[in-house]
């Protein structure tokens, strides 16, 4: 299978595009991190890609999408993964700047890699996107006011683009559960060490992941614990 990963320099994507390589499927990936990016390309064989692209910035995923096309040809399987998260802080004393950049990649991230690969995927009749969202984009806690917004809008964008899909198509927006990552850090502290770590987590999550399909369309699925 041919599967794009966004944010693959870190956490949940750096994992799943090392577990789907080692499987055998071909992983086409982005990151901002130069370096780590870099790390990804010589670490792997020339059946993968691996670019520094910032989601957030549309001109650059249209950009992305020609080369990947013309390179590697449309994927079976996106994830949208790439997101950032704000450090607590009541929602009145967020700066703006801040509330706008997790906005820019949780939100219209997602969309800039849809609009970008999303019209040629339909065309082809076949694909599948999976949208990572998140506890915090079913319920609410305080302190985290700008990501829940994020996660809540990637719960409506994937039920909403799963109506207008074509079958045998999908879009599932997936909540990976609790696991001990820098983001989860940035949120809880040391508590953050209790939960599982993502290369636990990516045991149980890429195969689930690569079962979703035209059944779970428009569902808010989670990942079994």
């Amino acid at each position: 299978m041919k599967i794009l990963i966004t944010g693959v320099t870190k956490g949940l994507g750096q994992v799943l595009a090392q577990t789907y390589m080692a499987e055998g499927h071909q992983v086409i990936g982005c990151g901002r991190d130069p370096e780590k990016i870099m790390d990804l390309r010589f670490g792997c064989g020339e059946a993968h890609r691996f670019d520094i692209v910032d989601v957030a910035l549309a001109n650059k995923v249209d950009v992305w999408f020609e080369t990947v096309d013309a390179s590697h040809g449309l994927p079976d399987l996106i994830i949208n993964n790439a997101a950032i998260m704000n450090p607590p802080q009541p929602l009145w004393e967020v700066p703006t700047k801040a509330f706008h950049q997790l906005i820019d990649v949780n939100v219209k991230g997602v969309f800039n890699v849809i609009r970008a690969f999303g019209p040629a995927m339909v065309k082809r009749g076949t694909g599948v996107f999976v949208n990572l969202s998140s506890g915090w984009g079913r319920s609410t806690s305080p302190g985290v006011a700008p990501y829940c917004a994020s996660k809540y809008a990637i719960e409506g964008l994937s039920q909403a683009l799963a109506q207008e899909l074509p079958d045998p198509m999908a879009c599932i927006p997936l909540n990976p559960g609790v696991i001990a990552t820098d983001m989860l850090a940035q949120a809880w502290g040391d508590e953050s060490k209790n939960y599982p770590t993502a290369e636990a987590w990516g045991k149980a999550a890429a195969p689930f992941i690569l079962g979703l399909g035209r059944a779970e369309n428009g569902q808010s699925v989670s990942v079994p614990v």
